[in-house]
């Protein structure tokens, strides 16, 4: 049914973005899992493989955090392929230390928002122009408690150390909602949207301190699901048929932690167009050139 159909899942290699790869692999994609440990993709790529045993799956090196790899990969993806169906901007990384990427960036924003913004910029072009290509960024239940800090972009002067993560994690939803509004203002038919997993022991805790380690292990059963059940909000972003641009999927249970996939709930402030669009140009500066212009004219331009 999707024969010939590419997909491209960042961060594959384990918890929502493996199982997001088999879903996809399952539905007849070719899926190219973008990671940045390409040992540990050779094992994922296993287990997609063992639980999909006709699935088509490619290995490609991307670290999200560096815009020179991001800008490699989407070269040598455009030599390799001529097309692109669905993007699935997934990999995130969870990191209380203040650390920045080599730009100077703080490193969950460079590598949850920035770099997924950038590589969409890239391939944007070789998304057919129809409602089945897709956009699907992974937000956070975590970006209720954000806001984006313009004065303080690498959060510096921020006491909470879960506001960076949480600033990430709410422009990955604007990102999404500007880019639909953009596509729809350019008259494209391709569909931006975005999800959250839930709760999930995904790895994304894997660089936490012990004391904070053991605690999200003990509580960990009564908070979170299976990486498979918070893979499936992405898939259904990826294939239904019912999905519209600006839709916000996640688990629809108690605190929206697990459950059955709807219409995900979300702050006020992350519907802001104003402040999404300020966003936008400050997120251009940040990785040093303008999004793609997404004009017919502008993306066969580029094609």
């Amino acid at each position: 049914m999707n024969d010939g159909k590419i997909a491209i899942v960042t961060g594959a290699n384990s918890g929502v973005g493996l199982h997001t790869t088999i879903g996809l692999a399952k539905a007849g994609l070719d899926v190219v899992m973008a990671c940045r440990n390409l040992d540990k993709a050779n094992t994922a790529r296993d287990t997609v493989r063992r639980a999909v045993p006709d699935a088509r799956v490619d290995l490609m090196e991307l670290d999200l955090s560096d815009l020179t790899s991001v800008r490699s990969f989407a070269a040598a993806f455009r030599e390799k392929r001529a097309h692109l169906n669905v993007l699935v901007n997934n990999a995130g990384v969870l990191d209380y230390s203040r650390r920045r990427n080599g730009a100077g960036v703080e490193l969950q924003l460079a590598t949850n928002h920035l770099g997924h913004f950038l590589l969409t910029s890239l391939l944007i072009d070789l998304m057919p122009d129809e409602a089945e290509s897709r956009v699907v960024s992974l937000s956070s239940i975590a970006h209720k408690q954000g806001t984006i800090a313009f004065d303080d972009i690498n959060c510096e002067r921020q006491q909470n150390k879960t506001f960076a993560y949480a600033q990430s994690k709410l422009a990955c939803l604007m990102f999404a909602d500007e880019l639909n509004r953009r596509l729809k203002s350019a008259g494209r038919k391709v569909v931006s949207t975005c999800v959250h997993p839930g709760g999930t022991d995904s790895g994304l805790f894997d660089d936490a301190s012990r004391l904070e380690y053991f605690v999200f292990k003990l509580v960990a059963p009564f908070i979170t699901h299976s990486n498979a059940d918070a893979a499936k909000p992405s898939l259904h972003a990826a294939l239904s048929t019912d999905v519209r641009g600006g839709d916000y999927f996640g688990p629809q249970g108690f605190k929206d932690l697990k459950g059955p996939v709807g219409h995900a709930k979300r702050t006020a402030y992350s519907q802001d167009a104003q402040v999404a669009a300020r966003l936008w140009q400050v997120s251009e500066e940040l990785v040093g050139e303008a999004f793609a212009d997404l004009s017919k004219s502008g993306l066969e331009q580029r094609a």
